[in-house]
């Protein structure tokens, strides 16, 4: 359990395991309105005596299992999170932190990223975090944030 200082319990409703629905849009930003659907399963605690927690994922994507980590880091001077995404399918790269906190239950994530060698705005969203089945969603806009694109969806029921 986490205490205010760190960043009061704003992940704890994740703490567990998870049945997850995935959608992934299959391309980005080419205006693709065609997706995949696929299960998997979370399992989240605390590391960092509470500063922080690690997601661990199965994803059965269509082209195979896919294990990925989800690493968040509080930072209490700044008074937001770091989450880090890092997967086996490229055990060498660990995406670029999005940075954030948690508003009345909804938490919002930013950063700068690429895409295709082109500047992009990355979003993170955790949603319906007071309910029984929490809901993330990535983003992107190539547009410095004026329209934003939903790319991949994650729906958690408790295992």
């Amino acid at each position: 359990m986490t205490s205010p200082e760190h960043g009061g319990s704003d992940f704890d409703f994740e703490i567990g395991r998870w049945a997850v629905r995935h959608r992934r849009l299959r391309d980005r930003l080419v205006g693709c309105t065609d997706w995949d659907s696929f299960a998997g399963t979370a399992e989240v605690r605390h590391v960092l005596g509470g500063q922080g927690n690690v997601e661990d994922n199965v994803l059965n994507l269509p082209s195979g299992v896919v294990r990925a980590i989800a690493v968040r880091s509080w930072d209490a001077t700044s008074r937001s999170w770091s989450i880090w995404w890092l997967a086996s399918d490229q055990p060498h790269r660990m995406d670029v932190p999005v940075v954030g906190a948690f508003t009345d239950g909804i938490g919002t994530f930013l950063a700068e990223d690429s895409l295709r060698g082109q500047p992009v705005l990355l979003r993170f969203l955790w949603l319906q975090t007071r309910t029984d089945t929490p809901r993330w969603e990535q983003a992107m806009s190539g547009d410095g944030g004026e329209t934003w694109e939903t790319n991949w969806t994650m729906d958690f029921e408790r295992a």
